[in-house]
């Protein structure tokens, strides 16, 4: 999918001042940032929306940390970034994944997307968050085939749950926030974790366990280890106990949380200096990495004290910005300028320039 795509493309090659490799949070606020300076970018996602990890995995879970938003979900800020860039127009290529960037003699970059989508960009900032990721599955024999329909490893629809009978596995936040909030909604909720220890929020294991007290839901020790179909359907899943006794546990659907395996994927090819799968970046003050004119920001960047928050990836878009700009404009001096005071940016926002008495 494609959107407002309105740059100059020689021999189908489209030219860019900047492209961003990521459509999350940190993606699309680097989108506003660029844009104050007057850089339009494009945006190339791997996934058919924007909104990253906060829309694919938690569209509905509240988000409390973000500055003067005192809670939001996923969604809601994907929402509001959407329209706070809605003045740049930005060109957003989804559903590919960039798997080439090579250097040009001229000093810009050859980008190539798995959909067969070029450019050639002044400058790259990747906000990949973890990179591509995929679940961590249920290994199971036969269990593939229920994937989407009565097994899930995210939640998207969460009224398509409510009324049945559902097992979550895993011991995680996710798993752990979940099974709390189907509790009342679904006809029952059993919880199954392989050991006592949780690595979830204090305040949600307590809460879980006193839901089990009151029989609200219930939390069983072991692993899934088998299955039993019958016309087509996932009807039961067997379950190992510490104890090393197996018991069958009736179902409608089963959702997994074990967490996400992350993998940069073709990031890893291009040169760029890699600790623990996120990318080194040579300093904080502009936050570009060891290949000159390319940028990380968000969680796929590590340096001396790296927070992966949110508000820390916003706050490293705008100076990967200002780093950015003289490869964008090397005989223009960017001055800095403010949102409430300076006509030129209310211009560039579309906004008018208050008057006051």
């Amino acid at each position: 999918m494609e959107n407002n795509v309105k740059s100059a493309a020689v021999d189908g090659i489209i030219e860019a001042d900047a492209v961003i490799i990521g459509a999350g949070p940190v993606g699309l606020f680097q989108v506003f940032e660029l844009g104050l300076l007057e850089i339009k970018a494009h945006v190339i996602d791997s996934l058919p929306v924007v909104g990253g990890q906060c829309v694919e995995l938690y569209p509905d879970k509240p988000i409390y940390d973000i500055p003067a938003v005192p809670v939001c979900t996923g969604q809601e800020l994907t929402d509001n970034l959407l329209k706070q860039i809605e003045p740049f127009s930005p060109t957003f290529h989804l559903g590919q994944e960039v798997t080439v960037v090579q250097k040009r003699e001229d000093g810009r970059f050859d980008v190539e997307t798995s959909t067969g989508t070029r450019f050639i960009t002044k400058t790259i900032f990747i906000a990949a968050g973890v990179g591509s990721f995929q679940p961590r599955t249920l290994k199971v024999d036969g269990i593939e085939q229920f994937e989407n329909s009565q097994v899930f490893y995210r939640v998207k629809d969460p009224a398509k749950f409510e009324g049945k009978n559902i097992v979550i596995c895993g011991g995680g936040d996710s798993a752990l926030d979940w099974a709390l909030n189907f509790v009342g909604k679904a006809e029952s909720v059993i919880l199954l974790h392989r050991r006592e220890e949780f690595r979830a929020a204090p305040a949600s294991v307590a809460k879980m366990k006193e839901l089990c007290e009151q029989y609200e839901m219930q939390f069983l020790v072991g692993q899934v280890t088998g299955t039993e179909i019958a016309d087509g359907k996932l009807k039961e899943v067997k379950v190992t106990g510490a104890d090393g006794v197996t018991r069958r546990l009736p179902l409608d659907m089963l959702l997994v949380f074990f967490g996400l395996s992350p993998k940069l994927g073709p990031i890893a090819e291009w040169g760029l200096d890699i600790e623990r799968k996120q990318l080194k970046v040579m300093d904080t003050e502009k936050f570009e990495t060891n290949v000159p004119g390319i940028f990380a920001v968000g969680d796929i960047n590590t340096y001396p004290g790296k927070k992966k928050l949110i508000l820390s990836g916003f706050h490293e878009a705008a100076l990967a910005a200002f780093g950015a700009a003289p490869y964008i404009f090397p005989e223009k001096k960017i001055h800095m300028q403010y949102t409430t005071t300076s006509p030129k940016l209310h211009k560039i926002l579309g906004v008018e320039t208050p008057v006051f008495d």
